[in-house]
């Protein structure tokens, strides 16, 4: 069984991500999002919260199982028996970011490989941070996230 972890803070998922677990499930067997706490971030929306949307989101497909997780992503693999992990990106600047992360965490863990995915390009310029942006002035954000997040992210922000 091919089971790969797809890690993010998912503050909140957007479009991209949801492309990035659909495509993800046409390779693996398992897709196990995993939610990061990431209180260093500071997120807007709390982990609970996040965990409820991308579980809302993703409904009860069978591939895809969601957790959320405080712990180095190395050790979340050996707990999950996972050795591939899935990157989305988007530009240039995030593969500098991954690429510094894959390789931190193969020198961890030598089995731990990273897959990178590219998400379509109708998605390429979305963001948690640009969703983010634009909920704090109050704006549009139905063509950036699923429509299952979207009536969370309402229920939050009443």
């Amino acid at each position: 069984m091919k089971r790969a972890i797809y890690p993010g803070t998912f503050d909140p998922i957007t479009n991209g991500h949801y492309d990035v677990i659909s495509r993800a499930c046409n390779i693996f067997d398992e897709i196990i999002v995993a939610v990061a706490e990431s209180e260093a971030k500071r997120p807007m929306f709390s982990l609970s919260q996040r965990i409820a949307m991308v579980k809302a989101t993703t409904g009860d497909h069978p591939k895809i199982k969601v957790i959320g997780f405080h712990t180095l992503l190395v050790n979340l693999s050996d707990e999950l028996d996972a050795n591939i992990i899935i990157r989305g990106l988007r530009a240039v600047s995030d593969f500098e970011y991954e690429l510094q992360m894959g390789y931190a965490n193969a020198s961890l863990k030598k089995t731990l490989e990273t897959i990178y995915l590219m998400p379509s390009l109708e998605h390429a310029f979305v963001s948690s941070s640009v969703v983010r942006a634009i909920l704090n002035f109050d704006g549009k954000i139905e063509h950036l996230v699923p429509k299952e997040a979207l009536e969370l992210i309402k229920c939050k922000r009443d």
